[in-house]
């Protein structure tokens, strides 16, 4: 038996996106975006409400990263939900560090283990939503999470994931089979 929920924004997993941009006057500042992932290669869209200072940012640098919130950052990222880049300096009242993108015209946000720098390809406004598609430029990701063969470890990672029904943040691990050769046994 199946129980109804409506329309709701319940899709499993979720990523916790921390997007990080530049303010007018080069300060860097932090959203986190529920709602995101990848729409092609090598693009990713992000969809945010418009009076967002992230919102501004984006529209007037043409660029951004895009970090993947983990474990032991989560209060952090929820942090840079709750308050508004237009009232305070997010950045440095969470303690955390950022250096310039080689890339794009935005911050990388050190303690985040993997960015993705991007260049914006399209913008989409809404009725007060804004969808921008970005073209990633490079991807980042911290040695710490590397594993033996040079590649992401995801479970050294420790990725969160936001549960949009309960308002929890979920830890994700653990390799349960192999991409494009687990489904042979079926053919």
């Amino acid at each position: 038996m199946r129980k109804n929920f409506g329309p709701n924004t319940y899709l499993y997993p979720q990523p916790v996106l921390i997007i990080g941009t530049y303010n007018e006057d080069g300060t860097a500042n932090a959203m986190n975006v529920a709602w995101g992932g990848i729409c092609g290669r090598p693009r990713l869209a992000i969809n945010i409400g418009a009076g967002h200072q992230s919102s501004d940012n984006i529209r007037r640098t043409g660029a951004f990263t895009v970090h993947v919130a983990d474990e032991a950052h989560m209060a952090e990222a929820d942090y840079f939900g709750l308050v508004s880049g237009k009232n305070e300096d997010k950045i440095v009242k969470a303690g955390m560090h950022t250096e310039k993108s080689e890339f794009v015209n935005a911050p990388v946000i050190t303690e985040f283990p993997i960015a993705l720098e991007c260049n914006v390809a399209e913008i989409q406004d809404a009725g007060g939503l804004m969808r921008v598609v970005g073209d990633i430029v490079n991807v980042s990701i911290d040695e710490s999470v590397l594993g033996d063969d040079g590649m992401l470890d995801f479970d050294k990672l420790n990725a969160i994931s936001f549960d949009a029904m309960k308002h929890a943040y979920l830890k994700l691990g653990g390799q349960v089979g192999n991409a494009y050769s687990d489904g042979n046994k079926i053919k």
